[in-house]
């Protein structure tokens, strides 16, 4: 199964490199932070057409076509085709393809793929995380020696002052941040050990669906920041870190 998600989601990553003149195909959804182009629109055609039939009765959970279709329950692909949509636009050559298999409200399968670099993150639940076919581990780095990456809840800006507060009490305590632009990459970076944290106030599942099981699986740890397991069905915040770095959020004042 793995496999087969892999080879569709490389194909569907070659939507992104074909891509041209991506400004004039590009509309906004809810604002100007909030875009969505053809070839979004794209590649999740693509993928709905192929990923379904690998699992008869599953159902598509898209970013773009949601068909209200509930990931919670039974099979469930959950997909961002392109996330990073902003970088893409503008060219920074930072998205990703993010598809998770879910069963019953457990992500099973992940695959994040960012074409521009060719690096292809994998997990399947209990066997491990990959990058490009080799194993990846989180960093032992505590943050006092590392650095951490941040999300801007930008369809939230209620979110914009306590994002401010923990990011510059989690700055203080670190050698620097990342702000990537697109939470699957951020989290299979910290699965990778390239950061040793990332927190952000408001995501969707098709953001940390297939990026938190790459993470669990290369032995780090993702919750809310309520410290409750992340949400397949709403919004809801997310604090991921290797082991060392778990607990610092309940040192912090904020």
């Amino acid at each position: 199964m793995l496999e087969q998600i892999i080879a569709i989601v490389r194909e569907a990553g070659e939507i992104l490199l074909s891509a041209r003149d991506i400004w004039s195909q590009t509309h906004e959804k809810t604002s100007a932070a909030d875009l969505v182009t053809e070839y979004d629109l794209a590649v999740e055609r693509f993928l709905k057409e192929k990923l379904p039939p690998l699992v008869p009765g599953s159902v598509f959970f898209g970013e773009e076509e949601k068909e209200n279709a509930n990931p919670g329950r039974g099979w469930a692909f959950i997909v961002d085709p392109i996330d990073g949509t902003t970088n893409f636009v503008r060219g920074m050559k930072q998205s990703a393809v993010s598809v998770a298999l879910a069963c019953g409200g457990a992500v099973e399968y992940g695959v994040v793929y960012d074409p521009f670099k060719d690096e292809l993150f994998s997990a399947r639940r209990g066997g491990g995380a990959f990058l490009n076919g080799s194993p990846v581990q989180v960093s032992r780095r505590p943050l006092s020696e590392g650095i951490f990456g941040m999300g801007t809840a930008i369809y939230c800006r209620e979110y914009l002052e306590p994002t401010m507060r923990l990011t510059e009490a989690l700055f203080r305590r670190s050698c620097d941040f990342r702000r990537l632009g697109a939470a699957s990459l951020d989290l299979c970076a910290v699965a990778c050990g390239r950061t040793d944290l990332f927190f952000e106030y408001s995501l969707c599942p098709w953001d940390h669906a297939a990026g938190g099981l790459i993470l669990t699986e290369a032995g780090g740890f993702v919750s809310t920041l309520e410290g409750k397991p992340l949400s397949l069905t709403e919004r809801c915040s997310v604090w991921a870190s290797n082991q060392v770095n778990r607990e610092i959020l309940r040192e912090l004042e904020v």
